[in-house]
């Protein structure tokens, strides 16, 4: 019994002293980006992806895979509701795959809002909360994708998209394009926050719009689109004459400029 006992303080002891050692190797492999930082998601959400992790261990990939091709077969019978099922299987298989939430967004947001909207087996107003319900639905994809990689410029930057062309929140556009730009997205979301910011309806977006335009101009990096929308911020704001840009307003060849963001 005294052997037990005194086995036991060892093994206590040892574990006392090998965590603060275990702990800071964890850190410096999180930081090297080798280990994931946990994620503080819902009880069921956490308990669902351990199960799952649990249960097919090193076959997640294969069965991601098997399903994404059912979510396709699904999708070319227009069942909307199983497309979202098995992608929400996909994702939780692969959260870190970025592909797999760009697809599952771009099924709902797109593929389905816009069969709903243009149903004619549909009432108008049915048609109509559909297609913001899907589009909806395509939002909180991304987001919930960007829980698992808040560093992915492109999916910033589709999230932009989607509030830009569907749900056209441009403020929530101007925020997303501008967070794919400081993550290493690409220059032209840059322009295009600011472009979201243009028609926001805060003056606050507005100022933001015009600091970035007006930095990219005096850069030298004027477009024909970048003058459209920093005209108008300078009206919006109503920038003092003599510190207006001397450009004429472009003349555009279509009406609408919430049509989409021009280079």
């Amino acid at each position: 019994m005294k052997r037990k006992l005194q086995a036991l303080a060892v093994l206590l002891v040892f574990g006392v002293l090998k965590l603060p050692l275990e702990q800071h190797v964890t850190h410096d492999l999180r930081r090297m980006r080798l280990v994931d930082e946990p994620l503080h998601l819902g009880t069921e959400e956490n308990m669902g992806q351990m199960g799952l992790a649990a249960t097919l261990g090193g076959l997640r990939g294969l069965v991601a895979s098997i399903f994404q091709l059912r979510a396709h077969v699904a999708f070319t019978d227009v069942n909307w509701a199983q497309v979202d099922s098995y992608y929400k299987l996909v994702t939780r298989l692969q959260p870190r795959n970025a592909r797999y939430w760009e697809e599952a967004s771009w099924h709902m947001a797109y593929n389905a809002a816009s069969y709903y909207l243009y149903s004619e087996d549909l009432k108008p107003g049915l048609r109509g909360q559909l297609y913001h319900d899907h589009v909806q639905r395509g939002i909180d994809i991304l987001t919930e994708g960007l829980k698992f990689l808040p560093d992915n410029p492109r999916l910033w930057q589709k999230l932009g998209d989607i509030h830009w062309n569907r749900s056209k929140d441009f403020k929530a556009a101007g925020d997303a394009y501008l967070s794919s730009f400081q993550h290493g997205g690409l220059n032209f979301t840059q322009r295009f926050a600011a472009y979201a910011y243009a028609q926001s309806t805060d003056t606050a977006s507005w100022q933001k719009g015009y600091s970035i335009l007006k930095k990219l101009y005096d850069e030298k990096k004027a477009t024909p689109g970048l003058i459209e929308y920093l005209k108008m911020l300078e009206q919006n704001l109503q920038i003092p004459a003599a510190q207006r840009i001397p450009d004429a307003a472009p003349v555009r060849k279509t009406a609408d400029p919430q049509a989409g963001p021009l280079r």
